[in-house]
């Protein structure tokens, strides 16, 4: 079951922040999207395989709340066996310029030595 979440934006100056935010709560969901922009239609083992460390069902889970927030696309195909293919939405599309701006800091603050970000200065 994918939970929904609802936000009032005219009782809390951060709940836009907060609303956003909740779109991609959860570890994975913005991990799936960067490899969903980046190859455009991936099926669900490719993402599993792209995504060393999530499980089946986390992964499963926060793509159907992806698909239910209309960031992603579900496309099942009738055949045997299954096929499922995620690709953005156009919704989720216009999360990419955001991606792209996390990519671009985590590679200006990755500790090059744990492969972590840094929080102040890096020492060598």
């Amino acid at each position: 079951m994918v939970k929904r979440r609802h936000f009032s934006l005219h009782c809390n100056p951060g709940s836009a922040v907060e609303a956003a935010i909740s779109l991609n709560d959860g570890k994975w969901k913005c991990v799936a999207l960067w490899y969903l922009q980046e190859r455009g239609e991936v099926r669900f083992n490719e993402l599993m395989r792209l995504m060393s460390g999530v499980t089946q069902r986390t992964l499963t889970n926060q793509l159907r709340e992806l698909e239910a927030d209309g960031l992603v696309n579900r496309v099942v195909y009738a055949q045997v066996p299954p096929k499922v293919e995620y690709s953005l939405s156009d919704r989720g599309r216009t999360f990419v310029p955001i991606l792209l701006s996390l990519s671009a800091w985590g590679e200006a603050n990755m500790d090059q030595r744990n492969g972590r970000a840094c929080v102040g200065s890096c020492q060598p």
